[in-house]
């Protein structure tokens, strides 16, 4: 599920850190169980409230704003769409009439109606999205490795998941760590149907090898730390701290902290059916069970999964182009690209994600972000809404971000921002000042060459 792909994704390895690898392989451990812990495991004493973390919804696809938070009810009917705006419970604000559970909501999160990107490609706008930054490199890393390589986890889990792939016709960017390297990449977790909705998954990251018991593996390291203390391997301070890794990489495959955070066998029907037996309810689950865990990021693509009776093409539900399904091929529709069937399931996820943050007493240090790479056209055409950068909408929740306000305002078509534009730096800053990461920070290669964020954080979001 999260083994390391493409060069151009993580640097080469150096030939003593090759041997450590093998101190580790010798114990039933893969390399990429070592990566994943070397970094983002930072110390076993469990997570503190006041450490912040971040579930980032992904609508992979491009969300149309029209049909969610930005409706314009006066406008013709091929750009005003089949759905009526109905009010929330905050006054003067209206949302989609297929969202009512959030639009009871509205007091806890805030809409921004001004974003604005630069690139109207799945590939490089969900890398622009990502990574906050308008030009990034191939090596510019993700929002979730930033916060891995500054806001390391205290538990004993990894610091940044990914929940659900990216289809396609997006580089596997998202795998690796950028610049930071790969023991800040994300530990991956299901691909297309092969996720907690699904009866027969079963998280398996955290196994030994293929042939390695978990008793094999106990047996391994009592035989090394038995040579240890005769003196047949080499002690030095890097050894010591490679010893650590080792305790640390131990743990996550022999201990059960880390595999109960992924198992949402431990919560109750009530609650799983609360979330929606759907992808993204049952990933955002697990996405809060891993953030009361320690992790301090998670991202979720937000795939709804495919109606009864379909079959799964790929996880780009919000990709509403309203052609690949048929003969219910309209963006407005009940098909797995249709909006009758995308947004009562958001509506179902997100607003008990909400409801469960806050009755665990988690949304103060939790940020919720839902956003897509772009927007979709003003115009309704013959294929649904196309791709438009110019002008779409997000939504942020948590960690002192005003509830029921709307940030920025788009023309009478919702097409192009009138007011206030946020573009991803912005947006990004934003995200870092709500996590407690200065976005004036420096790292990088070099560990000062970069800033974490090249935009201004949007601090009229912030009560």
């Amino acid at each position: 599920m999260h083994a390391i792909t493409a060069s151009s994704v993580a640097p080469a390895i150096s030939r003593r850190r090759l041997l450590q690898i093998g101190g580790v392989s010798a114990l039933g451990l893969g390399l990429p169980d070592l990566l994943h812990s070397e970094h983002a495991v930072a110390a076993t004493s469990g997570n503190s409230r006041s450490e912040k973390s971040c579930i980032f919804i992904v609508q992979y696809g491009g969300a149309p704003q029209q049909d969610m938070w930005d409706l314009k009810p006066d406008a013709p009917e091929n750009i005003r769409g089949a759905f009526q705006p109905i009010a929330t419970n905050v006054p003067g604000i209206q949302i989609c009439e297929k969202m009512p559970l959030l639009a009871q909501r509205a007091n806890r999160y805030a809409v921004i109606r001004s974003m604005q990107t630069t690139n109207g490609g799945h590939d490089g706008g969900m890398h622009i999205c990502m990574t906050g930054n308008r030009r990034p490199t191939e090596r510019t890393p993700y929002f979730g490795s930033v916060m891995a390589k500054l806001r390391p986890t205290t538990a004993n889990i990894p610091s940044y998941v990914w929940a659900q792939n990216l289809a396609g016709d997006v580089k596997p960017w998202y795998h690796g760590g950028g610049f930071l390297g790969t023991a800040y990449s994300p530990l991956r977790v299901g691909k297309d149907l092969d996720n907690p909705s699904n009866p027969k998954f079963r998280f398996s990251a955290f196994d030994p090898l293929a042939g390695c018991t978990i008793d094999r593996v106990n047996k391994r390291e009592t035989l090394l730390k038995s040579l240890e203390s005769r003196g047949q391997l080499a002690s030095s301070e890097p050894q010591a701290s490679f010893g650590n890794l080792q305790e640390k990489a131990i743990d996550l495959v022999t201990g059960p902290d880390a595999k109960r955070a992924f198992d949402l066998g431990f919560e109750s029907d009530e609650k799983r059916h609360r979330y929606g037996m759907h992808p993204l309810g049952q990933n955002l689950l697990m996405a809060r069970r891993l953030i009361e865990a320690g992790v301090r990021l998670v991202t979720v693509v937000a795939f709804t999964g495919v109606p009864p009776g379909q079959k799964f093409k790929n996880v780009q539900t919000w990709d509403m182009h309203g052609v690949l399904y048929k003969p219910d091929d309209s963006i407005f529709g009940s098909s797995a690209y249709g909006l009758s069937w995308a947004l009562p399931n958001v509506d179902q996820a997100v607003s008990a994600l909400l409801d469960d943050l806050g009755d665990r007493g988690l949304i103060d240090n939790t940020l919720v972000a839902m956003v897509g790479e772009f927007g979709r056209t003003p115009k309704v055409n013959k294929r649904g809404r196309d791709h438009w950068p110019h002008c779409y909408s997000a939504m942020l929740a948590g960690c002192g971000i005003r509830g029921g306000m709307v940030y920025g305002a788009s023309d009478r078509h919702a097409g192009y921002v009138k007011d206030r534009p946020v573009m991803p730096e912005n947006f990004g800053a934003t995200l870092f000042h709500g996590l407690g990461v200065p976005p004036a920070t420096r790292f990088g290669p070099d560990g000062f060459s970069d800033q974490v964020s090249q935009g201004e954080p949007v601090l009229d979001l912030f009560g």
